[in-house]
């Protein structure tokens, strides 16, 4: 395992890595649901998503909504990592579904329900974080999640470097930097 790693987390969570990116990597070698080719990528993938986390206060994060979640990225990962909290991911591409299904029950992850639908056409609830990587610009996702969002929701978006151009706008979010990748949080979201 990768030293980076274990900076973040303990022996279950460096153990649950291992078996997710077995797991991805085997899936992803008939059904092509991800770019990652190696062990390596997929670390890198479970860095990324984790990341964030220690900028946001989850004490009070109960339920968490992930949308677009693919292969796994960032909530299949998150889900492991805070066992503490209900993910609900939503994935309506059928193969992307399927693994992420595979993945919980292998992993055996009972804080992780898979919606295999766009968000937009499920049942409402009250989330008090909302995760998405690589689906939409940031307008689009609050329009489409705006029935889970309450008045201490939080938003932590995976983005890319061009993120600034979709905040015209939007008040009260920040922005952490890792390598390629910026992470937007949005907080007072019901005021959008």
């Amino acid at each position: 395992m990768n030293a980076k790693m274990k900076e973040f987390m303990g022996d279950k969570f460096l153990a649950d890595c291992e078996m997710f990116a077995d797991i991805l990597l085997q899936y992803n070698k008939t059904h092509n649901i991800s770019g990652v080719k190696n062990h390596q990528e997929v670390i890198e993938n479970i860095i990324d998503s984790i990341y964030p986390i220690k900028s946001l206060n989850i004490e009070n994060i109960k339920t968490a909504v992930d949308v677009g979640s693919g292969a796994g990225f960032p909530g299949l990962v998150l889900a492991m990592y805070l066992p503490m909290i209900e993910f609900t991911l939503f994935e309506p591409i059928l193969k992307k579904s399927a693994f992420l299904h595979l993945a919980k029950s292998r992993l055996k992850l009972k804080n992780v329900k898979v919606v295999s639908d766009r968000i937009e056409k499920s049942r409402y609830f009250p989330a008090d974080l909302i995760t998405s990587r690589a689906v939409s610009d940031t307008k689009m996702l609050i329009k489409l999640t705006k029935n889970f969002i309450t008045p201490s929701s939080i938003m932590l978006l995976y983005k890319g470097s061009d993120v600034e151009h979709e905040l015209s706008g939007i008040k009260n979010y920040d922005i952490i930097k890792n390598k390629k990748i910026k992470y937007l949080i949005l907080k007072d979201l019901h005021d959008l």
